[in-house]
């Protein structure tokens, strides 16, 4: 699906790039900044930008932009949403997503995006599986990655496969209990003879409280 990666700083730098399968030269960017220059405001900027061979899809935030290339037609919000999931788990490592974050985590951004994607395709895109495969920086993991430019674990999360992966590992609690009320409300309108005219059944769960 998605073919490379560019993000883009406000001055027009493209200061980094991830290519899943084969090199997209960067003057693919020029069709970006050609519209770019066409709006006033960056929010401006179409998030669909077709060329004679790629599609380019982007979005904006944290004054970065984040450029899509596509060589086939895909449901474009796909991708955008697929695009702000990539900055949200950025902000949960860093902290924030900048342009200094990222470049000071270079080596962990390229992992993250390694296995959030396989040949461009959505893979892993839930934080608490990726913190089990990536963890999160700090500095004497900084530290590190600096000399041997590794990040990952040697081994797999044993539960990287649960059927609830947006869920913190090994949580366990005393109590595991929630309550409901079910309320219904039933209308009805009852004859002379007791035939039912009209009758109407309205209902609704509401939570009451949760323990553990």
């Amino acid at each position: 699906m998605i073919h490379s990666l560019f993000i883009i700083n406000e001055a027009g730098d493209a200061f980094m790039e991830k290519h899943w399968k084969t090199v997209v030269n960067k003057s693919i960017c020029d069709y970006f900044y050609e519209a770019q220059k066409k709006c006033i405001n960056p929010e401006d900027i179409p998030p669909v930008i077709a060329t004679p061979h790629h599609y380019l899809i982007n979005i904006y935030r944290n004054n970065l932009y984040f450029v899509a290339v596509l060589t086939n037609e895909v449901a474009p919000l796909f991708v955008i949403e697929f695009l702000h999931r990539i900055m949200d788990l950025f902000e949960d490592y860093f902290g924030e997503c900048t342009e200094k974050s990222v470049k000071d985590n270079y080596v962990i951004v390229y992992e993250l995006l390694d296995e959030m994607l396989d040949s461009g395709l959505p893979l892993a895109t839930e934080t608490n599986i990726l913190k089990e495969l990536i963890k999160p920086p700090n500095l004497l993991r900084k530290v590190t990655n600096f000399v041997t430019g590794d990040s990952t674990n040697a081994t797999l999360p044993s539960k990287q496969l649960s059927n609830i992966p947006w869920r913190p590992l090994d949580v366990h609690y005393r109590k595991n209990e929630a309550f409901f009320d079910l309320i219904e409300e039933i209308d009805a309108i009852i004859d002379q003879h007791g035939v039912t005219v009209m009758a109407e059944i309205q209902g609704y769960v509401q939570k009451n409280f949760i323990t553990w």
